[in-house]
C-alpha cells in the first residue's frame, strides 16, 4: 500500500471541505483527477475509505484511521520544513492561526505584523471564527494554533492565557445610562441596538447570550466592523456591546461611553491554545513564544525591544 504525500492532502482537503470537488480545488486537482486518486487509494487498500452522499461525503471506520495517520504525517512534514527552514533553505514556512472576532480586529494585527517584520521566512494564514469552531479545529488539526475566549469548551487542548478581553456596552454621549459605571444586561430597558452582521463570530455569541436569558433584541443596523458599530452609537442610533479595548480606543472620536457589563459570559479573557505543544512545528512554536511574551502588557518590536502597551487597549 503505497500513498503519496498529494494523495494525502487531498483527502484531508476532501474531508474538511465536506466534498470531492472542494477537496479538489484546494489541492489544484480537477474532480476528476481528485476522484481518479481516491479511488487508487481504495484499490490499494482494499476498501471504502468515504461514502459518497447528496449531502457530501462520511468517513468509514477506514477513512477515519487514514484521516488520523494523514493529519499526522502531514503534520510531522510542516515541522520538517520548519526546521529545514531554519537552517536556511526551502520555501517559506507557514502557521495556520485561528482566531475569534475580538483577537483579530483588536489585539492581534500590530502583533502579527512586527513578527513578520522579524521573522521574514515565515507567513501566516489568518482567520476567524467563534471560540468554540477555534477549539474543534485545533482538536482536529486543522490549524496549528488558535486564539479564543476562555468560555470555549478545550478540554484536551493545552492552553495559555493571553490578555482579558470583557465586552462593554457602549452608549451614545447624553444617554440616560451614561453616568453608570457597571450594568447587567437584565436592568437596561428595551433599547434597539446596533450590532455586527450575523456571520461574524462575535455577533453570534451575543445572539446566543441573549437567547439564552430571553432578551428580545431588535437590531436598528448591522454593521460589518467594531469600529462601525462605536460610531453608529455615536450618532444615537442604538446601543452596542463590544470588546472594552475597542470601545476605549474608539471612544473620543465617536462619541460613545462605556459602561461595564456584570453578566458573567462577558467577563471573559483570551486563551493561545494548540494540541500539544511539543509537537508543534518550529516556525509555529517561534510564533506561539512571540505571542506569549506580549500577555504582560508590553509589546515586543521587529527589533526585539520590549514598549508597554497603549493605554487605551488595557483600560477597561
Amino acid at each position: 500500500m503505497r500513498y503519496d504525500l498529494t494523495d494525502l492532502q487531498l483527502f484531508v482537503n476532501v474531508i474538511d471541505a465536506g466534498t470531492i470537488s472542494g477537496g479538489a480545488k484546494a489541492t489544484f486537482l480537477t474532480p476528476a483527477s481528485a476522484s481518479e486518486r481516491i479511488k487508487g487509494m481504495e484499490d490499494a487498500l482494499g476498501g471504502r475509505l468515504m461514502v459518497r452522499g447528496k449531502k457530501g461525503v462520511s468517513l468509514t471506520d477506514a477513512g477515519t484511521a487514514v484521516l488520523r495517520h494523514a493529519r499526522a504525517i502531514l503534520q510531522q512534514m510542516q515541522q520538517m520544513q520548519g526546521e529545514l527552514q531554519d537552517l536556511g533553505g526551502g520555501a517559506k514556512a507557514r502557521v495556520r492561526l485561528l482566531c475569534n472576532t475580538s483577537a483579530v480586529s483588536e489585539h492581534l494585527p500590530r502583533l502579527v505584523a512586527n513578527f513578520l517584520r522579524s521573522h521574514r521566512a515565515i507567513s501566516i494564514d489568518l482567520e476567524e471564527g467563534t471560540s468554540q469552531q477555534i477549539a474543534d479545529a485545533i482538536r482536529d488539526e486543522v490549524c496549528d494554533l488558535g486564539v479564543l475566549s476562555d468560555a470555549a469548551d478545550t478540554a484536551g487542548l493545552e492552553c495559555h492565557q493571553f490578555r482579558p478581553d470583557p465586552l462593554v456596552l457602549v452608549l451614545p454621549d447624553g444617554h440616560d445610562l451614561a453616568g453608570r459605571r457597571a450594568i447587567s444586561l437584565a436592568e437596561l430597558p428595551d433599547s434597539e441596538f446596533v450590532g455586527l452582521a450575523d456571520d461574524i463570530a462575535l455577533q453570534q455569541l451575543i445572539t446566543r447570550q441573549m437567547k439564552r436569558s430571553g432578551r428580545r433584541v431588535i437590531y436598528r443596523v448591522r454593521v460589518r466592523s467594531l469600529e462601525n458599530v462605536c460610531a453608529v452609537v455615536g450618532q444615537g442610533i442604538g446601543v452596542g456591546i463590544v470588546p472594552a479595548a475597542v470601545a476605549q480606543r474608539e471612544r473620543r472620536s465617536a462619541g460613545i461611553r462605556c459602561v461595564r457589563l456584570l453578566d458573567s459570559w462577558t467577563q471573559r479573557s483570551l486563551l493561545v491554545c494548540m494540541r500539544k505543544r511539543e509537537e508543534l512545528p518550529a516556525h509555529a512554536e517561534k510564533l506561539l513564544a512571540y505571542l506569549l511574551r506580549q500577555k504582560q502588557g508590553k509589546e515586543e518590536t521587529a527589533d526585539g525591544k520590549l514598549r508597554p502597551r497603549s493605554m487605551t487597549a488595557m483600560s477597561p
